[in-house]
């Protein structure tokens, strides 16, 4: 019996000290969000261009933050600034209106050239795999595919973003297991529906009943995965499909996705016009400096 109460107090401080220091080494961005970085994301993420100005500022202040904590190493692969601000993204987009999250879970993102298969080797059979989060002695790490990676943001229409995918599966992570219940986002009176509603849906996945991703019928966990990516994705389409799901994605995420103008395409920017950070500069003497000299 005292052994068990030690191990007991053991445990407890552990995970007590754990999270004290996780808090304390967290950084944050001490210098403006660089105008390159600005300027990339502009042209790149859809998201990010349906946001109000105000909206934008907080959007490059999480960016910026998760890229002071969590590593991007390319594997046989090159990693430049877009591959880290695209990662960055994906990470922001789910918790946007959770200002105080924190990845507590990650620490590095291993960027792979292609799609690789359970024993993480991109050449041989069986290469069916474009994201993965680690766990084993993969703990804290996730992999990506880099075309996987830009393919999510480039294809506006296929409900798929495998970046985005694999951080829900980190947001379902926080709680200590990956099952498709994001109880640190999910209040506690929608968890009944949540699981009756997400049940349901995978047995007309299995029945062909469903045009959702049929991936999101390998189990709970999957299912959350894929809707949130078409909860991001084509928001308008996922509520008149699915209503129900739609609602209560908009209660998990505390965003609602169909107010925002996602059919706002990436900007392509003249170096002429206006700069839409709203200096009053033109682009190619404000965001696009950097570019255009």
């Amino acid at each position: 019996m005292i052994a068990i109460v030690t191990l007991f107090f053991v445990i407890f401080f552990f995970f007590v000290i754990k999270e004290f220091w996780f808090k304390n080494r967290w950084l944050k961005p001490e210098i403006s969000f660089p105008n390159e970085w600005r300027r990339i994301i502009l042209k790149k993420v859809v998201f990010y261009n349906a946001l109000s100005e105000e909206e934008k500022k907080r959007f490059e202040y999480k960016v910026h933050e998760f890229l002071l904590n969590c590593r991007v190493t390319g594997i046989n692969v090159s990693v430049d600034v877009t591959d880290k601000l695209l990662i960055a993204a994906s990470a922001v987009i789910p918790i946007f209106e959770f200002p105080e999250w924190k990845y507590n879970n990650i620490h590095e993102v291993l960027l792979y050239p292609n799609s690789f298969n359970e024993d993480f080797k991109t050449s041989g059979q069986k290469r069916n795999i474009l994201g993965m989060v680690g766990s084993g002695y993969m703990e804290g790490k996730m992999i990506l595919s880099k075309p996987a990676l830009h393919h999510g943001f480039s294809n506006e229409s296929d409900k798929k973003n495998t970046a985005i995918h694999e951080f829900v599966h980190l947001i379902d992570k926080s709680d200590g297991t990956i099952d498709g219940i994001p109880a640190s986002l999910l209040e506690r009176q929608y968890t009944i529906p949540w699981l009756e509603l997400v049940n349901k849906e995978i047995e007309k996945i299995y029945a062909n009943k469903s045009e959702v991703n049929p991936y999101g019928g390998t189990n709970r966990a999957e299912f959350f995965a894929v809707i949130s990516e078409y909860f991001f994705e084509r928001p308008k389409i996922l509520k008149k499909n699915h209503p129900e799901l739609y609602q209560l994605l908009e209660n998990i995420f505390k965003q609602s996705m169909i107010s925002r103008n996602m059919n706002k395409r990436k900007q392509q920017l003249g170096r002429n016009r206006p700069c839409p950070c709203n200096s009053g500069k033109k682009f190619k003497r404000c965001c696009g400096e950097v570019h255009y000299n």
